[in-house]
């Protein structure tokens, strides 16, 4: 459970951050699990459901991303999903457990004629006692607004990386226009879902300056996916370098510290990752998964796994307080 009178800074300063990074690994994790259990249940994960609603033919250039059109993937283009099977799967996804249900769509943004069919998604996946979470690519305030009224509980929008490092891996998106969206997201009252990636070839100090941007936006996103790249033939980063899984949980374990309050998404990456790995991640402030077979278009530890993990560690998903 959170403790809302703890205070959240948003003034962190970028040396503290780097200084985090730097604590000897055993130091790091006591102070994550401090945090952690002053605002969660140590034994609580959230499990989230994520579906992709229109796949493929992205007109934008995320060497990450093989819903992009600018690269010769395996992914082929795909139409916005009929209503009655988006809600299938959320049915679906709430009876193996999910209080979230994910819904993303490979746009730059989404077009007005869409966005009737995509509020009444919104609302018959509420409906269903499910909290709801859209990722739609760019949106302007009238957007956030629509979004708001059909009743979207968060919105994704991720920063991928540091600013900086940001003009390496996309050039058809600045990193203010992500950082607008947020802004358009945030005024309408929408909670936010906000993380990155990584293992996408940058530094350390990428990673810093990307965690020390999301814990001084103007609020802390109350979702923070941590993604560790996916490596998809056809994309430009297929064969990177892969980062140490030990400085993946350090990333966890920062997040946790800079935004206690928030549910810290161990999100993509999880089906390359041992349990010791998953487990480290959990104990340095994770608190929240996705399952399903299938996240986008890439593929996820299988949901039976995860609930076999847990048991073995002593732990559970945490029950929905959701009512629709």
């Amino acid at each position: 459970m959170q403790n809302p009178s703890l205070p959240l800074r948003t003034d962190w300063q970028l040396d503290e951050v780097a200084a985090l990074f730097d604590l000897p690994f055993p130091d790091l994790m006591f102070q994550a699990q401090t945090v952690h259990r002053a605002h969660f249940s140590a034994t609580q994960v959230q499990a989230s459901t994520l579906l992709s609603i229109k796949t493929g033919g992205c007109p934008e250039d995320c060497k990450y991303c093989p819903q992009s059109a600018h690269f010769d993937t395996p992914v082929n283009a795909s139409k916005l999903l009929d209503i009655e099977t988006v809600i299938t799967a959320a049915r679906h996804a709430k009876e193996a457990g999910a209080t979230r249900f994910c819904m993303g769509a490979a746009w730059r943004s989404p077009k007005e004629r869409d966005m009737p069919k995509v509020t009444q998604m919104i609302q018959e996946v509420r409906a269903l006692g499910l909290e709801t979470c859209m990722t739609l690519g760019m949106l302007d305030a009238h957007q956030a607004h629509q979004l708001k009224e059909a009743g979207l509980d968060y919105y994704n929008h991720n920063l991928d990386s540091s600013e900086e490092f940001y003009k390496e891996i996309i050039t058809t998106r600045t990193y203010h226009d992500r950082l607008t969206t947020l802004e358009h997201v945030r005024d309408a009252g929408i909670n936010t879902c906000c993380g990155g990636i990584v293992g996408m070839g940058e530094t350390r100090e990428d990673r810093i300056a990307f965690l020390h941007r999301l814990a001084t936006l103007p609020s802390h996103p109350q979702s923070v996916p941590i993604n560790q790249l996916v490596q998809v033939e056809g994309t430009p980063l297929h064969g990177a370098h892969a980062l140490d899984p030990l400085e993946f949980v350090r990333m966890i374990a920062v997040a946790r510290i800079l935004m206690p309050a928030s549910y810290v998404r161990l999100s993509a990456g999880r089906e390359t990752m041992d349990d010791a790995t998953q487990t480290l991640c959990l104990l340095a402030g994770a608190n929240s998964i996705f399952f399903g077979e299938t996240l986008l278009t890439t593929p996820n530890p299988a949901t039976h796994h995860d609930q076999q993990l847990l048991k073995r560690l002593g732990m559970h998903f945490e029950s929905s307080s959701y009512a629709a």
